[in-house]
């Protein structure tokens, strides 16, 4: 295993244009890490500088606390894994298995007992006679790590390994992985821009902005309590309802106000924080999940919105918003909609809530067994929980 050290790590390329800004980053022995964000974050190009296959231009990076700026890719002792597999088509499976070890003058009976406990590890072992092109894209991703897995290396490296599959492989390659992860107890580093790969598979998620590290912790951590409002976005699908307010002050007590005047109290243990924030713009954000079909206690307030648009995914019902309070992303089949035959609205959002810096948004979600019509229109609703951002 391989502990990994990024430290003021930067990436400048021509015209002094950076990839990578001033990472400070430590990744422990047999972690999971996922670095998350767009296209053009800066992702890979800092696992490609953990590889060596990247310069760095100004930084330290350290594995195993032995600084490796200037040593080798292959003296890092690092397998990575790439998107495209790197597969030799003219090879069989056993062959692009055993191509590493071979080229390093590894004893052909070594060889062979490392590629058949590894194809066997990866329910390979009756493939091993096959060609690149007889085998589909969850085996040939299989085959990657294989190769990957036979060098016994301190860590291995992933830059988006599944994107290539459609969305059952991914779903069972996921699975692969965290068991794979499980068994061999190395460090794993992987890039991925699916925020579902990061939540389910990570022990820790770092997301990344133009270059920047913006945030790292564990995908729940992550999830409750984004630092900004890109966090909060980008970690989220349907995403995450955001809303202007400013903090206001009446009878003593703390209020969010929304567009139009409407208030919103914020719970008795936030109102001390809030106080301090007073006449203050902040940002309001409601996720999907918090929408409920009741009311469940007195301090959940109604609030109102306008539904724009219904998309129907099962046992999600998803109602794209406007950047206002006129429609909310909504992920439950509790959203705007009306008991067949009946004439009045039945839907409620739920609203207790601000914490010092934000909310945990408790997931929920409600189960209806009577069949629902959707319709569009103005609904009161209730929301569970909250998150701000000053």
């Amino acid at each position: 295993m391989a502990s990994i050290e990024l430290q003021q790590v930067s990436k400048i390329y021509q015209n002094n244009q950076y990839s990578v800004r001033d990472v400070n980053l430590k990744i422990n022995d047999g972690e999971f890490v996922i670095f998350l964000g767009p296209s053009g974050c800066g992702k890979s190009t800092t696992l490609r500088m953990i590889a060596g296959l990247e310069s760095i231009t100004s930084g330290e990076l350290r594995i195993n606390g032995q600084n490796v700026n200037r040593v080798a890719p292959r003296d890092r002792n690092i397998a990575v894994v790439f998107q495209s597999y790197a597969l030799y088509p003219h090879m069989t499976v056993a062959e692009n298995m055993a191509f590493g070890l071979k080229m390093r003058g590894t004893p052909a009976a070594i060889i062979r007992q490392k590629v058949a406990e590894t194809a066997a590890m990866l329910g390979l072992d009756q493939l091993l006679h096959r060609k690149p092109a007889a085998l589909s894209g969850g085996q040939r991703q299989r085959v990657a790590l294989g190769r990957a897995i036979v060098r016994e290396p301190q860590a291995f490296l992933l830059d988006e390994p599944l994107s290539n599959l459609d969305a059952q492989l991914r779903a069972e390659m996921r699975t692969e992985l965290i068991k794979l992860h499980r068994r061999l107890g190395k460090t794993m580093v992987y890039v991925t821009h699916d925020q579902v790969e990061a939540m389910t598979m990570g022990d820790r998620i770092c997301i990344m902005r133009d270059g920047y590290l913006v945030q790292s912790g564990t995908p729940l951590e992550v999830y409750a309590n984004p630092a900004n409002t890109f966090v909060a976005q980008f970690l989220s699908s349907p995403p995450i309802n955001l809303v202007s307010c400013i903090v206001r002050s009446r009878a003593g007590e703390i209020f969010l106000e929304l567009d139009g005047g409407r208030l919103i109290r914020v719970s008795d243990y936030a109102q001390q924080h809030y106080r301090r924030h007073e006449g203050k713009p902040v940002t309001l954000g409601i996720r999907p999940e918090d929408f409920h079909a009741r009311q469940h206690g007195a301090h959940w307030q109604p609030l109102p919105f306008n539904v724009t648009a219904v998309e129907a995914l099962g046992r999600k019902i998803s109602s794209p918003a406007p950047s206002t309070m006129s429609g909310l992303w909504c992920a439950s089949t509790a959203i705007p909609c009306r008991r067949r035959g009946s004439g009045s609205p039945c839907i409620w959002i739920p609203i207790p809530c601000i914490s010092s810096t934000a909310i945990p948004a408790m997931s929920c979600r409600v189960r209806r067994r009577r069949p629902l019509s959707i319709n569009p229109g103005v609904r009161l609703c209730y929301v569970k929980s909250l998150c701000t951002w000053a």
